[in-house]
Protein backbone atom coordinates (compact mmCIF):
# COMPACT_ATOMS: atom_id res chain seq x y z
CA UNK A 1 0.00 0.00 0.00
CA UNK A 2 1.30 3.43 -0.85
CA UNK A 3 1.96 6.10 1.73
CA UNK A 4 -0.71 8.35 0.22
CA UNK A 5 -3.32 5.60 0.42
CA UNK A 6 -2.33 4.92 4.03
CA UNK A 7 -2.82 8.62 4.82
CA UNK A 8 -6.23 8.60 3.19
CA UNK A 9 -7.32 5.52 5.11
CA UNK A 10 -6.07 6.99 8.38
CA UNK A 11 -8.22 10.08 7.76
CA UNK A 12 -11.20 7.96 6.76
CA UNK A 13 -10.97 6.10 10.06
CA UNK A 14 -11.68 9.36 11.88
CA UNK A 15 -15.00 9.88 10.08
CA UNK A 16 -18.37 8.68 11.33
CA UNK A 17 -19.38 5.20 10.10
CA UNK A 18 -22.00 6.54 7.65
CA UNK A 19 -19.40 8.77 6.00
CA UNK A 20 -16.91 5.91 5.89
CA UNK A 21 -19.51 3.71 4.19
CA UNK A 22 -20.40 6.42 1.68
CA UNK A 23 -16.77 6.88 0.67
CA UNK A 24 -16.17 3.13 0.58
CA UNK A 25 -19.16 2.77 -1.76
CA UNK A 26 -17.74 5.44 -4.08
CA UNK A 27 -14.34 3.76 -4.13
CA UNK A 28 -15.79 0.32 -4.83
CA UNK A 29 -17.99 1.67 -7.64
CA UNK A 30 -14.97 3.40 -9.20
CA UNK A 31 -12.94 0.18 -9.05
CA UNK A 32 -15.81 -1.76 -10.62
CA UNK A 33 -16.11 0.83 -13.39
CA UNK A 34 -12.37 0.61 -14.08
CA UNK A 35 -12.62 -3.17 -14.28
CA UNK A 36 -15.55 -2.99 -16.71
CA UNK A 37 -13.61 -0.58 -18.95
CA UNK A 38 -10.56 -2.84 -18.87
CA UNK A 39 -12.69 -5.83 -19.82
CA UNK A 40 -14.45 -3.91 -22.59
CA UNK A 41 -11.15 -2.75 -24.08
CA UNK A 42 -9.70 -6.26 -23.84
CA UNK A 43 -12.69 -7.67 -25.76
CA UNK A 44 -12.53 -5.12 -28.55
CA UNK A 45 -8.93 -4.41 -29.60
CA UNK A 46 -9.78 -4.66 -33.32
CA UNK A 47 -12.65 -2.20 -33.03
CA UNK A 48 -10.49 0.21 -31.05
CA UNK A 49 -7.72 -0.04 -33.62
CA UNK A 50 -10.22 0.71 -36.40
CA UNK A 51 -11.60 3.71 -34.52
CA UNK A 52 -8.09 5.01 -33.86
CA UNK A 53 -7.14 4.58 -37.51
CA UNK A 54 -10.28 6.42 -38.62
CA UNK A 55 -9.57 9.26 -36.20
CA UNK A 56 -5.99 9.57 -37.42
CA UNK A 57 -7.15 9.55 -41.05
CA UNK A 58 -9.56 12.40 -40.29
CA UNK A 59 -6.76 14.27 -38.52
CA UNK A 60 -4.33 13.85 -41.43
CA UNK A 61 -7.06 14.89 -43.89
CA UNK A 62 -7.53 18.13 -41.95
CA UNK A 63 -11.07 17.23 -40.90
CA UNK A 64 -10.55 17.75 -37.17
CA UNK A 65 -10.60 20.82 -34.99
CA UNK A 66 -8.34 21.63 -32.07
CA UNK A 67 -10.15 21.54 -28.73
CA UNK A 68 -10.58 24.83 -26.94
CA UNK A 69 -9.87 24.19 -23.22
CA UNK A 70 -12.20 27.03 -22.28
CA UNK A 71 -15.19 25.28 -23.84
CA UNK A 72 -14.64 21.92 -22.14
Amino acid sequence: MTELLEQAIARLKTLPPNDQNAIATLILKELEDDQRWDEAFARSPDLLAKLAAAAMAEYHAGKTQELDPETL
